[in-house]
């Protein structure tokens, strides 16, 4: 959070205020503004790379100046879905359905000469006044345009699923289309997966920690 272009750490040397006395005064007083400020900034940080997980968050908030702790870091993570997977492939047990693989980078090499070739995916966050709402965008790459989109109080497999299908819909691809997007579980879910595979759409995954992999989707 930042106040006419200064850090809450600049803000309280500059009162000779300590930082625990303002984040308890805030939380006293304005626990509601508080704690959505506190999950804008974590949202800020989570969508900006899906591999950060609670523990470096954590880290990043203290650099900011936040005063908080890894248990309230990871519920509000936890009950925002932010929690990053797993960095190398696995599956979980058969009695779940969650058995996620990462697929290789097909769309770095790619030269993209029409329409329908390559789709890029994306999730961000928009903040309102009193709650947080998420946008799930599908872009072709050739003709710049959306294609598919969707929006949800949840960051969840559903409502990317729901992008995808209106994506679908509308351009009803040919086989051999390649979908990138990062490798958020939204992307990795068998779900979404299997209606990639059912219209003969090939999966394709950012390198972790690289941004620019996805920088078509990004650049929205």
């Amino acid at each position: 959070m930042q106040g006419g272009g200064l850090t809450i750490r600049e803000m309280c040397e500059a009162a000779v205020v300590s930082r625990a006395s303002y984040y308890r005064n805030w939380r006293k007083r304005e626990p509601k503004q508080e704690e959505l400020a506190l999950r804008d900034a974590i949202q800020r940080l989570a969508v900006k790379d899906r591999y950060c997980g609670y523990r470096r968050i954590l880290r990043l908030l203290k650099r900011e100046g936040w005063m908080v702790n890894h248990k309230r870091v990871l519920r509000l993570m936890r009950e925002d879905n932010l929690l990053s997977i797993r960095r190398h492939r696995f599956v979980v047990t058969t009695e779940s359905q969650h058995c996620w693989h990462v697929y290789p980078n097909l769309a770095r090499h790619m030269v993209v000469r029409g329409m329908n070739q390559l789709w890029v995916s994306d999730i961000t966050y928009v903040r309102l006044q009193r709650e947080f709402i998420y946008l799930a965008v599908i872009l072709d790459v050739y003709s710049r345009r959306v294609v598919g989109w969707s929006i949800s109080r949840q960051i969840n497999s559903a409502f990317a699923i729901d992008a995808l299908v209106s994506a679908l819909k509308q351009r009803r691809p040919a086989p051999g289309l390649v979908h990138h997007s990062d490798r958020g579980v939204q992307y990795a879910c068998t779900k979404y997966v299997r209606l990639l595979e059912v219209h003969g759409i090939i999966s394709s995954m950012s390198r972790p920690g690289n941004p620019y992999d996805n920088a078509w989707a990004r650049a929205l």
